[in-house]
């Protein structure tokens, strides 16, 4: 005789967990639809304040410097218009910072739109408001501002990825942000990934069971959910202060800096990321069939060459999968990089682990905070190579995960 659920006595108790579970389900897919119409939202925001009409002034008219277009004057016709339009001092200084004969074009055509046009963006409106009001947009500037001319400018260029950081919002970029974030991402991961990997490797394969152990592996998950100024204050006050002539360089012969450098806000940011990859990469190696550990034992294998041979490459897909995580967190982190002591406005890219720094969020952050509107375009494309970034360095982690998943 079978058993039939509908007609015994759990009938009552499994409509109710049928009816529970579609209740769930429904908020769930709720749930997922107001997430994705937040994202969509906040997406729609950035997109439409990286481009759009734009009311410019000049100083000086490009058309009265030079009979062609200014776009088409070589570079040395314009190191000759910078230097007969600028103040003798100001080319010398120029010429200072850097040699116009190893200046590009590119570079050399920005100095003159700063230093002789003059270039300034008077009003500016995101991309749904230009299409939609132009001509109210126009007739608001005739009477504004008479000599302004109106057009649509497009704030992510390549230009923006090369400039440097500007009060001025013309001229203003992210290649000192950008190269700060890239090095503070790859000396964090050069640090924590094979600290995060061998602690579970030993968590693992090698901890026994006991209180020490057990005490060290609950501190180890409740690390994971620590606000992250925690770190930030931990970082200032053993990395900043403590290890200064360390973190500073002044104990290997630089002398010209503090312990606010790439290297401190590294060390934090491993430690803030340890806790992820520790518990993804313990998850993964756990996740190893035992049968593999036995036939390799069986074969006279080591407990190492186990583990080195025949757990971690199985495990890596999911230890990387971690890893992506805890990089996705780092290069996005904010708070701690304050503390630390990342600068907010420096126009000097970093050239090492001791060099002066700040980072995209902090960027994004200090543009943000800024009463000009054009400030807030410049942030909102500073967030479109930030995702860009970050989906590159995610997109190349998962083809690594996928080749080390394919190996035999």
């Amino acid at each position: 005789m079978s058993f039939d659920p509908e007609r015994s006595n759990f009938a009552p108790t499994l409509r109710s967990r049928r009816t529970w579970a579609r209740i769930g389900r429904w908020l769930f897919i709720a749930a997922t639809v107001v997430a994705l119409a937040a994202l969509m939202m906040m997406l729609y925001n950035v997109a439409t304040s990286t481009v759009g009409l734009v009311a410019v002034e000049y100083e000086r008219e490009p058309s009265t410097l030079v009979e062609q277009p200014l776009e088409e004057v070589s570079k040395e016709e314009l190191v000759a218009l910078l230097q007969a339009n600028i103040s003798a001092g100001l080319f010398r200084r120029l010429e200072h910072d850097q040699p116009f004969a190893t200046r590009s074009r590119e570079t050399v055509y920005d100095l003159v739109i700063e230093h002789v046009v003059a270039e300034t963006i008077v009003r500016s409106w995101p991309l749904d408001k230009s299409l939609v009001d132009r001509a109210a947009i126009e007739a608001e500037i005739a009477a504004d501002y008479p000599t302004a001319r109106v057009r649509f400018h497009a704030w992510l260029q390549p230009q923006f990825l090369t400039r440097s950081m500007s009060s001025n919002p013309e001229q203003a970029g992210v290649r000192t942000a950008l190269l700060g974030s890239l090095w503070m991402v790859l000396i964090t991961m050069l640090l924590a990934f094979p600290i995060g990997v061998g602690s579970a490797i030993y968590l693992e394969e090698y901890a026994s069971d006991t209180l020490l152990n057990s005490i060290l592996q609950s501190n180890i998950n409740n690390l994971a959910g620590i606000p992250s100024i925690i770190y930030g204050m931990l970082g200032l006050a053993i990395f900043v202060r403590t290890l200064e002539p360390y973190t500073s360089g002044a104990a290997f012969g630089v002398l010209d800096g503090n312990g606010r450098t790439i290297l401190s806000a590294s060390l934090t940011m491993a430690l803030l990321i340890l806790p992820i990859i520790i518990v993804s990469a313990q998850e993964a190696i756990r996740a190893v069939p035992q049968s593999i550990r036995l036939a390799s034992y069986g074969l006279g294998a080591t407990r190492w060459q186990t583990t080195w041979y025949q757990v971690l490459p199985v495990a890596m897909p999911g230890i990387l999968t971690g890893t992506i995580l805890a990089m996705s967190r780092a290069i996005g982190e904010t708070a701690p990089l304050i503390v630390v002591g990342a600068s907010t406005f420096i126009v000097s890219d970093p050239t090492g682990p001791f060099s002066k720094f700040t980072v995209l969020p902090i960027q994004i952050y200090q543009w943000t905070s800024r009463p000009q509107a054009e400030f807030r375009h410049l942030a909102a494309t500073a967030i479109v190579v930030l995702l860009v970034l970050l989906l590159t360095l995610n997109a190349t982690a998962v083809l690594v995960r996928q080749r080390l998943g394919r190996l035999p």
